[in-house]
C-alpha cells in the first residue's frame, strides 16, 4: 500500500485544504442539533417567535456555509483524484516498459491491462471517497455520540454501547471482503485475457466459424467473475440492514428513556431531541460504511496488486558503458548457452555455440520447435540465458546498455506488428529524427518503396489497426525497413521473409548484404538458407551441424532429408502446375 501512495506527496497541500473543508462542513453538522434544540426549548416550549427567528437564522447561515464547504471539498477531492491517477498511471506505464519481456509474460497481458485501468481507477476512487466521505463519516459518528453526552449523558449512554457494536461488526466484514476483492479482480484478468484473444483473433474466429465456442468461452470467464462478484457484494449488503437495525434500536431506546427523563425532569424536549438527531445523523453516517467498506476493500485489493507490479525488479540495464567504437563490428558469440523459459520442464536450447564473423550473413534452419525463434530472441537480451554467455563484440550483452545494445541489434519479430500511425511514423519507430531520405534508401532496400509510391499519400498513408490494410508480404518488406533505417549493426530475421515470392526475396537480400551489418536469419526455406555464408542447423534445441550449403550436405543426413523434402514439394508443384 505505501508503494502506491507515495504519489501522493506531491499533493498534501491540496488534501490538506481538502479536509479542512470537510471538517468545516462536519463541524457545522454536529451544531445543527444543538440549535434545534435551542430553538425547541427556548422558542417552542415558551412560544418565543423572536427564538425560534434568531436560532433559526443561525441554523440557515451555518447550513449554507456547509453547503459552500461541501462544493468547495468535492472540488478538491476530484482535483487531487485526477492528479494522482494521472501520475500512477504514468508511473505504472513507465515500469512496463521497464520490465523484462519474461516478466511481462508471467504477469500477463490481460492483468497488466486490468492493472492500468481499472486497478487504478479503483484506488483513485477510493482517495477521493477519503477526502469526501470515508472520514468524514466515522468522525461525524465518534463526535456526534461525544456531543451527544454533552447534551445528556444518560441517553448518550445508549448509543455509546449500539456504535461500537456495529464498528465491531463493519472490520469483520471488511476483513472478509478484501480477500473476496483480490479474487474478483483476478476474475476480470480472466474476461479481459478471453476479450483481447477474441479481438486479436477475430478473422480466424470468424474464417473457422467458430463463433459459438468463443461465446461459451467468454461466457464460462464472465459466469466465474458473476459469481464471485454476487458472492462479495452479498456479503457487504448486509452491512446497511444490520447497522440499520442495531441503530434504530438505539433511537427506539433514546426515545424510551427520554420520556421518562423528560417527565422526570432531569431532561428537556430539546435535548432529548438533540440526542435522538445526533443517533439519526450516526445512522446516516454509518449507512454509508456499505459504499466505504466495498471501495476500501476494491481499493486495498488493487493497491496490492499495483504494489506487486511496481516492486516486479526492472530489466537490467548492463553493468558498464560499451565504447562505440567496439559496437561496430557486429561479432556475435554464444558460448556454451541454455536456455528455459519460465515455468518449463525442459530447455529450449542446451550447450549452443558458435561464432557469427562480423558482416557474415548467417542462416538458422530447424524443424518447429527446435529453438530458432529462442537463440535469436537472446542476442538482444529479450531473454537471459539460464547458462553460458552470449556475446556482442567480445561483451556480454548482460553488460550492455539495453538501449545501446538494442539501438546496435535490431530485431524482425516473426509476427509483424505495425503501430497505428502512417508509414513514415512506423519506418521512424526506431529512429524519430530519419530523414525522408533514410526512409526511401531504407525501403528500397527492403523491395517496398514501389509499393508505397503505388499508395495514396505515399510515405503519408495511414496504416491501419496492425496493419490490416496491407497483405502479409507488404507488412513484412515494411518491418524490415523499419530495422533498416538505424542503420544497425546487426540484423535478426526471424522467418520475416515467409510471405515474400522467391524472386522479391532474392533481390531483397541481394540489397541487405550491401549493408556494413551482421545478418542472421531464420528460415524454414533451404533457398533462403544458401543464400548465406554459413547455415546452422537447430534439432530439439541442439546445435547439430554448421557450415555452408556444400559443406551440410557432405556432413549432415538431417540438412539432407530437409533438402530432399523441399525439392521433393518443389517437384510436386511443378507436376502439379503442369
Amino acid at each position: 500500500m505505501r508503494q502506491v501512495l507515495v504519489y501522493l506527496r506531491p499533493h498534501r497541500k491540496w488534501m490538506a485544504v481538502a479536509w479542512l473543508l470537510m471538517l468545516t462542513e462536519l463541524v457545522i453538522e454536529l451544531w445543527q442539533p444543538l440549535l434545534m434544540g435551542k430553538i425547541i426549548d427556548e422558542g417552542v416550549m415558551n412560544r418565543d417567535l423572536t427564538a425560534i427567528a434568531t436560532w433559526g437564522s443561525v441554523m440557515l447561515g451555518a447550513s449554507f456555509l456547509a453547503f459552500a464547504a461541501g462544493i468547495a471539498n468535492s472540488f478538491a477531492a476530484a482535483y487531487v483524484g485526477q492528479e494522482y491517477g494521472f501520475a500512477l498511471r504514468t508511473t505504472l506505464f513507465a515500469k512496463i516498459q521497464s520490465l523484462s519481456l519474461a516478466r511481462i509474460e508471467q504477469l500477463s497481458t490481460a492483468s497488466l491491462i486490468t492493472r492500468m485501468t481499472n486497478d487504478v481507477t479503483q484506488v483513485q476512487n477510493m482517495l477521493f471517497m477519503s477526502l469526501r466521505i470515508a472520514l468524514r463519516a466515522p468522525l461525524l459518528v465518534i463526535f456526534g455520540v461525544g456531543m451527544a453526552f454533552v447534551v445528556q449523558a444518560r441517553l448518550a449512554f445508549v448509543l455509546a454501547v449500539a456504535v461500537p457494536l456495529s464498528a465491531a461488526f463493519l472490520l469483520w466484514v471488511m476483513k472478509k471482503a478484501g480477500a473476496s476483492f483480490s479474487a474478483v479482480q483476478r476474475a476480470l484478468d480472466r474476461v479481459n485475457g478471453v476479450m483481447r484473444e477474441n479481438l486479436a483473433g477475430m478473422r480466424l474466429i470468424k474464417a473457422w466459424v467458430r463463433n459459438e465456442y468463443e461465446q461459451g468461452r467468454f461466457l464460462g470467464a464472465n459466469d466465474a467473475l458473476m459469481e464471485r462478484t454476487i458472492s462479495v457484494f452479498r456479503l457487504v449488503e448486509t452491512i446497511t440492514p444490520v447497522l440499520l437495525f442495531v441503530m434504530n434500536a438505539a433511537i427506539v431506546a433514546v426515545l424510551f428513556f427520554g420520556r421518562h427523563d423528560v417527565e422526570a425532569g432531569t431532561a428537556s424536549a430539546g435535548q432529548v431531541v438533540a440526542v435522538v438527531n445526533y443517533a439519526t445523523r450516526a445512522t446516516a453516517a454509518l449507512s454509508m460504511f456499505t459504499f466505504i467498506t466495498m471501495a476500501w476493500s476494491r481499493a486495498r485489493a488493487s493497491a496490492a496488486r499495483l504494489a506487486e507490479l511496481l516492486d516486479a525488479p526492472s530489466e537490467p540495464d548492463g553493468g558498464h558503458t560499451v565504447e562505440p567504437p567496439a559496437a561496430k563490428r557486429g561479432e556475435i558469440r554464444f558460448e556454451h548457452v541454455s536456455f528455459r523459459y519460465p515455468g518449463s520442464g525442459r530447455d529450449a536450447l542446451s550447450g549452443v555455440s558458435f561464432v557469427v564473423r562480423p558482416q557474415e550473413t548467417v542462416a538458422i534452419l530447424g524443424a518447429t520447435g527446435a529453438g530458432k525463434s529462442t537463440l535469436l530472441q537472446l542476442i538482444p537480451r529479450l531473454y537471459e540465458p539460464s547458462a553460458g554467455r552470449v556475446l556482442i563484440d567480445g561483451v556480454d550483452v548482460r553488460e550492455w546498455p539495453a538501449k545501446q545494445l538494442r539501438e546496435a541489434v535490431r530485431f524482425v519479430p516473426q509476427e509483424v506488428l505495425l503501430f497505428s500511425g502512417t508509414v513514415a511514423d512506423n519506418l521512424r519507430f526506431g529512429k524519430t529524427e530519419a530523414t525522408m531520405e533514410e526512409l526511401v534508401e531504407a525501403a528500397s532496400a527492403a523491395q517496398i518503396h514501389e509499393t508505397i509510391a503505388t499508395f495514396p499519400d505515399g510515405y503519408e498513408t495511414v496504416v491501419g489497426q496492425k496493419g490490416v490494410n496491407l497483405s502479409g508480404g507488404q507488412k513484412q518488406r515494411l518491418a524490415i525497413a523499419r530495422a533498416l533505417v538505424g542503420r544497425p549493426q546487426i540484423l535478426l530475421l526471424d522467418d520475416s521473409t515467409s510471405a515474400l515470392d522467391a524472386a522479391t526475396e532474392a533481390k531483397l537480400l541481394a540489397a541487405l548484404r550491401r549493408y556494413a551489418c551482421t545478418m542472421v536469419i531464420v528460415t524454414q526455406k533451404v533457398s533462403t538458407a544458401m543464400m548465406a555464408d554459413t547455415i546452422l542447423l537447430l534439432e530439439d534445441g541442439r546445435l547439430t551441424a554448421q557450415g555452408s550449403h556444400e559443406q551440410l550436405l557432405a556432413a549432415s543426413e538431417l540438412y539432407r532429408r530437409i533438402v530432399a523434402t523441399q525439392e521433393g514439394k518443389k517437384g510436386q508443384s511443378h507436376v502439379t502446375t503442369a
